[in-house]
């Protein structure tokens, strides 16, 4: 099993350190979707998945889900959280493990989900439907300074509801002078990067663990794809995720190392727990 570079004591001890009120951005890798940002003293999760509510749930199936990588932390101890997100309802991007405990952890927490799945998270998470920030395709929202804007997400399709409204969003994050872009799941639809050079995207997260009808799960983008969509949007570094978690749903990033070198895409791969900074 894959050993995060930093993980629990160590991974708390690092982000404490590097806790100061300046304009500078960092960023810890927590696995699958998962990242924690830090900025002037405030902390944003994007899509945490801290559990192994999936390895059990698919144990005894013909679907099991391996872990890969070692948990990095656990939920209950992240007590410093202003905002944490889910771009859609897929376990590993709001799972109730994981967002149940941050609730209890941080009494003022801001949970953003899509307006389309504000009454299955609440469900899931144990909680008022006015307790979740609902955001939809083109809305922007203010939390802890943080500006969350949404644009749509292919997973495999751009999914509506009845009204209208996106099921599978990414977010743009606009801190400071920083962008980052967290696409949630996703693959390429039509507009796409012209959507996204609205913003000028410094940072541009992606998975890479692709698509593969064998695997009966919704697909994602290929390395290739994740390091052309970086270029086509001009984001300053492109990071990889979403692999190296399940045994039956993941991809070695080197076909996307591989791309990005090829076009001259700016790039940085992390371990689990690493921290980067801008």
């Amino acid at each position: 099993m894959i050993v995060p570079a930093l993980s629990n004591d160590a991974l708390l001890a690092d982000i404490r350190e590097a806790n100061k009120s300046d304009d500078r951005m960092r960023m810890w890798w927590l696995g699958q979707s998962g990242f924690l940002v830090q900025w002037n003293e405030r902390h944003l999760l994007l899509d945490p998945y801290l559990s192994d509510s999936l390895t059990t749930k698919y144990a005894t199936t013909d679907k099991p889900h391996v872990r890969m990588t070692e948990l990095v932390i656990n939920p209950s101890r992240l007590d410093f959280i202003d905002v944490v997100t889910s771009s859609h309802n897929h376990t590993d991007h709001l799972d109730g493990e994981t967002l149940i405990p941050l609730l209890q952890a941080n009494s003022e927490l801001t949970v953003v989900v899509p307006t389309a799945n504000c009454r299955f998270a609440a469900e899931r998470l144990q909680t008022d439907f006015d307790a979740l920030t609902p955001i939809d395709d083109g809305g922007k929202i203010d939390a802890a300074g943080f500006q969350i804007n949404a644009i749509p997400a292919a997973h495999e399709t751009i999914e509506r509801d009845d009204r209208g409204r996106c099921r599978f969003l990414g977010y743009v994050v606009e801190f400071g002078e920083h962008t980052v872009y967290h696409s949630g799941d996703t693959m390429l639809y039509e507009g796409m990067a012209d959507r996204l050079r609205e913003w000028n995207v410094d940072i541009a997260v992606l998975p890479i663990n692709g698509r593969a009808p064998e695997r009966r799960v919704a697909g994602n983008l290929w390395g290739r794809e994740a390091a052309q969509l970086g270029k086509d949007i001009g984001a300053g570094i492109v990071i990889p995720c979403h692999y190296d978690m399940f045994e039956f749903n993941s991809e070695l990033p080197d076909e996307f190392i591989a791309e990005c070198k090829n076009i001259e895409q700016p790039f940085r791969v992390l371990n689990c727990g690493e921290r980067f900074e801008m």
